[in-house]
C-alpha cells in the first residue's frame, strides 16, 4: 500500500516539474522570439475554448473504448449534438440547447452500441456509418425546417445555419485572480522573463470562462474517480480487458457495454453542444474533424484523463496560437527543436546508464537510429527558424493537425489498449 502511495506521489511531483519546466521553456523560447502571443492571456483563452470540444470528444472515446467498444462515430455523435442545440437552443435558451446537444448524441451512441454489442457489427464499419449519417441527417433536417418561409427562416436559418441563440450561458472570472483590479494584465504587460508568462497563463484560464468550460473540465476528475474508484468502473474497465471474465463473476456485460457507449455519445455530444455556443448558433461542418482529434487525444493520453487532458490542451494550444498570430506559429520550430534537444539528452543518458551491453542488438541499433533522427530533426527545424520569416498561411492552418500526427508518431511507442477492445462478444461463448 505504501509503495503505491508513493509511487503515485512521485508521479504527481513529477507531472509538476514537467510543467514547470515547460513554462520555463516557453518563457525561453518567446524572450529568443519575440514573439509574445506565445504566453500571452489571449493565446490561453483562446486555447481553453479550443481544447473543451477535443477533451470532451475524448473523453466520449475514452468511457467507450474502456468498455471495449471502439468508437470512431464521435464526429457524427458532435454533428448530431450541434445541430439538435443550435435548434434548441434558438427557440428556447442555452439549457435547452444543452440538453439537446446531449440528447441528440446519447441517441448516436445508442445506434452505435445496438450495432456493435447486440448485432456484433464490426466497431469501425459502425462509427464510419455513424459519421456519414450524422452529416446526412443533419442536413436533411436543415433543408426541411430551416427552408424559406418557415419560422426558422424568418429568425435568420438557412441551410446551414440555425437562427442565433436566445440566451448565453454566462460567463464567470475566478476569485482573488480574475477579478477586481486586473493585475495579472498589468503584470502580463510588463513582458519580464517567466512572471509575465505566468501572469499571461493564469489570466488566460481564470478570466471570463463560460460557465460550460468548468463543467467540461469537472469531467475529467469526475471520470477518473468513477472508472478508477468505484465498483461500476471496475466492472465497466472488466468488460473492456476481459469481458468473459467479467461474465463469469456476475456483470452485465451487456448493459455495462450499452451504458459506456450512450454515455460516450452524450460526451460528445456536448462537445458540440460547446461549438454551438462559441459560434451563438449551429454552422454546418463547424466541427471540423474535433471528434477524430478528440479521439487521437485519448489515444495520445493512453486511455486515461489525465493524459487525455494533455493531448487536448496540446491540440488546443496548438489551434488557439494559429488563430492569435500566424508569425507565433513560426516559434513552433524553435520549440520543437529545443525539445527534440532534450529528447536525445534523456535518451542517451539512459541508454549510457543502463548497463547492460549485452541487450539485443537490434534494440540497441534502433535506439541510436531514432538519436540521430531526432537530432537531424533539431538541425532542420532550427534552420527552418532561422531563415524562414513568416510560414505560409496554408500550412500555419494545417498545423493543429500536423501536431495530432506527429504526437500520435511519438506516442504510439508506449500505448496500452483495453485488451478486448474492439472484440466481439457474445454471451457464454469462450474466449
Amino acid at each position: 500500500m505504501t509503495t503505491v502511495a508513493s509511487t503515485k506521489v512521485r508521479k504527481y511531483h513529477l507531472a509538476l516539474i514537467g510543467v514547470a519546466m515547460l513554462i520555463l521553456l516557453m518563457s525561453l523560447v518567446r524572450i529568443v522570439s519575440g514573439q509574445n502571443d506565445i504566453t500571452s492571456s489571449g493565446t490561453f483563452a483562446a486555447a481553453l475554448m479550443l481544447a473543451v470540444p477535443i477533451g470532451l470528444a475524448g473523453l466520449g472515446g475514452l468511457w467507450a473504448e474502456r468498455a471495449g467498444v471502439v468508437n470512431i462515430g464521435l464526429e457524427g455523435m458532435m454533428v448530431l449534438g450541434t445541430w439538435f442545440a443550435g435548434w434548441a437552443g434558438y427557440q428556447w435558451g442555452f439549457m435547452a440547447a444543452l440538453l439537446a446537444g446531449l440528447i441528440a448524441g446519447a441517441l448516436g451512441g445508442l445506434i452505435h452500441a445496438v450495432a456493435t454489442v447486440t448485432f456484433g457489427v464490426d466497431h469501425i464499419i459502425s462509427g464510419v456509418a455513424i459519421n456519414l449519417l450524422g452529416p446526412g441527417v443533419t442536413r436533411f433536417l436543415s433543408e426541411v425546417l430551416y427552408k424559406e418561409g418557415t419560422g426558422a427562416g424568418e429568425a435568420g436559418a438557412g441551410i446551414t445555419t440555425s437562427p442565433a441563440l436566445k440566451s448565453q450561458a454566462p460567463d464567470l472570472s475566478l476569485p482573488l485572480l480574475s477579478s477586481g483590479p486586473d493585475w495579472l494584465g498589468s503584470l502580463e504587460r510588463t513582458h519580464w522573463f517567466l512572471l509575465s508568462d505566468l501572469a499571461g497563463i493564469l489570466r488566460g484560464l481564470t478570466h471570463g470562462v463560460n460557465v460550460l468550460v468548468i463543467l467540461a473540465v469537472l469531467m475529467l476528475p469526475l471520470t477518473f474517480f468513477v472508472l478508477w474508484h468505484t465498483s461500476f468502473g471496475l466492472r465497466l474497465r472488466s468488460a473492456g480487458e476481459n469481458p468473459w471474465a467479467a461474465e463469469s463473476l456476475g456483470v452485465n456485460v451487456y448493459l455495462i457495454k450499452y451504458v459506456a457507449v450512450v454515455i460516450s455519445g452524450a460526451f460528445a455530444g456536448l462537445g458540440g453542444v460547446f461549438l454551438v455556443f462559441v459560434t451563438t448558433k449551429y454552422v454546418e461542418g463547424q466541427t471540423a474533424g474535433r471528434g477524430f482529434i478528440g479521439l487521437a487525444a485519448m489515444i495520445f493520453g493512453n486511455w486515461r484523463p489525465g493524459g487525455l487532458a494533455a493531448g487536448a490542451a496540446l491540440f488546443g494550444y496548438a489551434d488557439g496560437l494559429q488563430l492569435r498570430s500566424s508569425g507565433a506559429v513560426t516559434s513552433f520550430l524553435l520549440f520543437g527543436a529545443v525539445l527534440l534537444v532534450i529528447y536525445i539528452g534523456v535518451k542517451l543518458r539512459r541508454m549510457l546508464s543502463s548497463g547492460q551491453p549485452a541487450e539485443a542488438v537490434t534494440r540497441g541499433a534502433r535506439e541510436y537510429t531514432l538519436v540521430a533522427a531526432a537530432a537531424g530533426g533539431s538541425v532542420v527545424l532550427i534552420w527552418l527558424w532561422m531563415t524562414v520569416d513568416r510560414l505560409p498561411n496554408e500550412f500555419v492552418f494545417i498545423t493543429p493537425h500536423v501536431l495530432t500526427l506527429l504526437v500520435l508518431l511519438v506516442a504510439s511507442q508506449r500505448l496500452r489498449m483495453p485488451k478486448a477492445d474492439g472484440a466481439r462478444y457474445r454471451r457464454g461463448e469462450q474466449h
